[in-house]
C-alpha cells in the first residue's frame, strides 16, 4: 500500500492551512471582544479592527477559493489525470495559502496579492490538467 495520491495529502495540508487560519483569526478577534462577547449569545455584531481584522478577511477569502480547489483536485483524482502540473498546482496553493494570511497581517505591500495570485495559479494548474 502506497497511501494516498500526494495531491490528496497536499488538500488535506490546505486544510490545516484553514483550521490554523480559523484559529488564529478567532483569537485575535476574542483578544478585541472579550470573553464576555465570545460567552453571550452574540446577538450584535463585534466588528473587529487592524490586524485581527485582516486576519478575519484572509481567512474568508480562504472560504471563498477553497472549495474550488478541493473541486478541481478531487475531479483530477478521480479523472486519473494526476500528473506533475496538479502536484505543483497543489505545492503552490498550499504555500500560497500558508503565505496569505502572514502577509495580510504584517500588511506589507504587494505580498499579500503575490500569496493569493500564487494559490490562484495552482488552482488553474490543476484546473488545465483536467483537460489535458
Amino acid at each position: 500500500m502506497h497511501g494516498p495520491a500526494p495531491e490528496l495529502r497536499l488538500l488535506a495540508a490546505a486544510v490545516v492551512v484553514g483550521v490554523v487560519q480559523l484559529v488564529w483569526a478567532t483569537v485575535a478577534a476574542r483578544a478585541q471582544g472579550g470573553m464576555k462577547w465570545a460567552a453571550g449569545p452574540r446577538d450584535e455584531p463585534m466588528p473587529v479592527t487592524g490586524g485581527a481584522a485582516r486576519l478575519e478577511r484572509s481567512f474568508r477569502n480562504f472560504m471563498e477559493t477553497f472549495p474550488l480547489h478541493a473541486a478541481v483536485v478531487i475531479v483530477a483524482y478521480l479523472a486519473a489525470k494526476l500528473s506533475d502540473l496538479t502536484l505543483w498546482g497543489g505545492a503552490l496553493y498550499v504555500v500560497g495559502r500558508a503565505f496569505h494570511p502572514i502577509f495580510y497581517l504584517v500588511a506589507i505591500p504587494y505580498l499579500r496579492t503575490f500569496a493569493w495570485f500564487v494559490a490562484f495559479a495552482g488552482t488553474v494548474m490543476v484546473t488545465t490538467a483536467i483537460f489535458l
